[in-house]
């Protein structure tokens, strides 16, 4: 993201404030009925004191824009509904998810050096199911009515069920999936010149066809030199690849059963998706230049990526090829399953878990959370940072489109046509992710690392055949044999068995 375009974030989220602070303190003692209510149904109500605040400490991974909305959301909360229910909140950004990670687990082992242990911190189910298994983690089931648990989406809820008996240990606060986007500038000279239809992109093995047409169209541009065609395609998260192309075909990778995971490793279904990302990457049709595939689009290395969600706004809008830039056009689209799959996306982003402290601590930090995640609140959010609603009636273009008029926001282009494409396939899609289970974060570097750093490696040597003369079907053949294949899927279910002993 450029300066202009987060300093023009930042403005518009200033300006948003003093609007969101006049409408919130109107419906602000609506607002405190509602969560104070919370005594029926099995909920825990605490008694708080205006005169004596309590202080909750919330740390998170936002950088930029989606740190400005945040701590914006939390000014709001705290001379609002938080001075009025006696509850005050400090945030603390972490850097990235790693950084939250390192700082959380040294506070909990009481380094010397560390933090107090926050109230509120984001976490992802693997780090939040390890973190529980200390016993660290309170029961936010407790807090929340079913009626109150029911207006946000039941996978959401779901996943958040990492306790020994299904308690619910994370909160869903904001949510992401996968979407993929195209440089629609460079598609239409490639289209034009050789009838290559969009419609090819609505299935991964149509994905490949049109890669495979546009390594050829570009090979043919430069007739002096052979094999120089230019990639297509590129993804990010190289483990969605596989637990949701798993699910598409019938096979749940990591079955998790009362905390125990069994091992669904279908060696047709990974052979599949074998042939579609590694034998099309060293083909030379698919391409991982840089650390994210939107930087890769940036110096035309690809047209095509598949994301998160968030990532949308970090499509480039000029595209600089050795020093020669032009500015591109975009098209979003859900991304594509493999063919005759059922419409399996994937359900990724953090929650907030709240860590063991007094009733009164437990309590403030569950009524924050209910209130970030009050629809038109965590809408404004989304807005801003691009993460997914977590409320089931926020999956609305006109719940947005009317909150966007109502608080005059200044919506990305791009983050607006992302969340039309969730938003109106939302019903049809089926949203997944594996439940937590030990060994879950070494499992799913295995599936990010084992397949795509061969596929860079063997794309070298496979550079290099080219270069003796060798055509592209001589210079793979050994490659992409059925040994080959054999070979490599027993190391990566060797690897992916040990990670979870």
């Amino acid at each position: 993201m450029n300066d202009i375009d987060f300093d023009a974030r930042v403005t518009c989220r200033l300006g948003l404030i003093m609007k969101m602070k006049l409408r919130i303190t109107a419906l602000l003692l609506v607002v405190i009925m509602v969560i104070s209510a919370c005594s029926g149904d099995g909920t825990v109500k605490v008694k708080l004191d205006p005169k004596n605040p309590v202080t909750i400490t919330i740390w998170h991974y936002y950088n930029g824009s989606q740190q400005v909305a945040f701590d914006e959301m939390i000014n709001v909360f705290n001379t609002t509904v938080g001075k009025e229910a006696g509850i005050f909140v400090q945030g603390k950004g972490q850097g990235d998810v790693t950084g939250l990670e390192e700082a959380v687990m040294a506070s909990l082992n009481q380094q010397v050096g560390s933090d107090e242990v926050p109230n509120i911190f984001s976490s992802y189910a693997d780090t939040a199911y390890a973190i529980d298994q200390q016993g660290h983690l309170a029961d936010i089931s407790k807090y929340l009515s079913e009626e109150e648990l029911g207006v946000y989406v039941d996978s959401y809820i779901e996943e958040g069920r990492i306790g020994e008996n299904g308690e619910l240990r994370i909160f869903p606060t904001a949510k992401s999936s996968e979407i993929f986007m195209l440089n629609k500038t460079d598609w239409d000279k490639f289209s034009n010149a050789t009838g290559a239809d969009l419609s090819l992109l609505q299935t991964k093995e149509g994905l490949v066809e049109a890669a495979k047409a546009y390594y050829e169209w570009t090979d043919s541009l430069t007739p002096d030199i052979t094999g120089d065609g230019k990639s297509f395609y590129g993804r990010d998260g190289m483990a969605n690849l596989f637990i949701i192309g798993s699910m598409q075909m019938g096979t749940e990778l990591f079955e998790v059963n009362n905390r125990q995971v069994t091992l669904n490793i279908d060696k047709e279904v990974i052979k599949k998706i074998w042939d579609f990302y590694y034998v099309s990457y060293i083909k030379g049709y698919f391409q991982a230049y840089g650390r994210f595939r939107s930087d890769d689009l940036k110096i035309n290395e690809i047209i095509a990526f598949t994301g998160s969600t968030t990532s949308s706004m970090y499509f480039p809008d000029v595209v600089d090829v050795e020093g020669d830039t032009y500015p591109i056009e975009y098209m979003v689209f859900s991304e594509p399953p493999f063919a005759n799959s059922d419409n399996y996306i994937v359900q990724q982003g953090a929650g907030m878990v709240v860590t063991k402290g007094t009733p009164e601590e437990e309590y403030a930090s569950i009524m924050f959370l209910k209130w970030f995640t009050q629809m038109e609140n965590n809408l404004e959010f989304s807005v801003t940072s691009s993460y997914l609603p977590v409320q089931k009636e926020a999956y609305s273009m006109e719940v947005l489109d009317q909150i966007i008029t109502d608080n005059q926001i200044d919506i990305s282009p791009k983050t607006y046509d992302t969340f039309q494409i969730i938003f109106e396939n939302f019903d049809a899609y089926i949203l997944y992710t594996n439940k937590a289970f030990e060994g879950g974060s070494k499992a799913r570097k295995v599936l990010d690392y084992h397949l795509s750093d061969k596929a860079t490696a063997d794309r070298e040597k496979i550079l290099q055949k080219l270069d003796t003369g060798m055509s592209l079907d001589e210079a793979v053949e050994e490659f992409i044999s059925e040994e080959a294949f054999e070979k490599w899927f027993g190391d990566f279910s060797n690897a992916l068995q040990e990670s979870v002993q």
